[in-house]
């Protein structure tokens, strides 16, 4: 008997045991609820950081498009242009060398300072060139340099260019400018009146032909309403100057070991691009 009261009694307390537990639980789940907040914060960074690596490797950022003529030099020659503080204008546009008015005179001087900022790792302004071009070739000053002067200079400054005259068709000369790096044409309104006007001689310099287009991205020292315009290259064609003995010096390469000049820096005061 005194076994089977034992036996009970125990229960009980097993059973009232498990009662308070059952109830301790319930209360502190009350008082301490799970914070479910967390566990989604948890997870769901997780998840979005997946999501957005998925999109960003389906749609990468485009490649910023580099515009080319950022890197052409277009030099203007005239007074008119320094009094306006234009950019690519220097003092020399209102200045005398050896007697001559450079912006009367310095177009051819502005062209093949335009191909050497342009087409090498150096820089040079159109006054440096006017002292390297005395330096290098028969170039007296004080007017404006001609043919052959202007080849002999820069070939000394590394370039192989050659001139030549108007070609008998618009394609031959769309298939040279094409095909060199840059072209130093004369042009007069004798000629044509399609773009220039009351211009008997001008040297202007091509950069950049777009097939596309068949447009020629224009440096016009003379010209500031000119300067930097893309330009229908049969307009320059039309416009070439036939009267003087060459029409053209086209620029075909460059070699740095070639170039004795080598030269850094802007002479004189300008005003250059930011």
């Amino acid at each position: 008997m005194k076994k089977r009261n034992y036996t009970k009694r125990q229960m009980a307390v097993i059973i009232l045991l498990s009662i308070g537990m059952i109830a301790l639980s319930v209360t502190l789940n009350r008082l301490h609820p799970p914070d479910k907040k967390q566990k989604q914060e948890t997870v769901t960074p997780g998840a979005v950081t997946t999501a957005v690596v998925s999109e960003e490797t389906a749609t990468p950022k485009p490649t910023p498009t580099i515009d080319p003529t950022e890197k052409i030099a277009t030099f203007l020659q005239g007074p008119k242009s320094w009094g306006e503080r234009r950019v690519w204008s220097g003092e020399w546009g209102d200045s005398y060398y050896d007697g001559g008015s450079f912006g009367g005179f310095g177009c051819g001087l502005c062209c093949m300072a335009n191909i050497y900022t342009s087409l090498t790792p150096y820089e040079c302004s159109p006054l440096d060139m006017y002292r390297y071009a005395k330096n290098k070739s028969g170039y007296g000053g004080g007017g404006a340099i001609d043919w052959g002067y202007i080849k002999e200079t820069l070939k000394s400054a590394g370039f192989t260019c050659d001139v030549g005259r108007k070609p008998s068709s618009y394609e031959r000369f769309q298939k040279k400018v094409k095909s060199a790096l840059a072209m130093l044409v004369v042009v007069s309104s004798q000629d044509s009146t399609c773009y220039w006007k009351d211009t008997p001689g001008h040297y202007v310099t091509l950069f950049l032909y777009d097939e596309k287009t068949d447009c020629i991205f224009l440096a016009d020292s003379g010209d500031p309403d000119h300067n930097r315009q893309w330009v229908s290259l049969k307009k320059i064609y039309l416009s070439l100057k036939t009267a003087n003995n060459w029409q053209y010096l086209e620029v075909t390469k460059y070699e740095k070991s070639a170039d004795t000049w080598r030269h850094r820096g802007y002479g004189g005061t300008c005003i250059l691009p930011d």
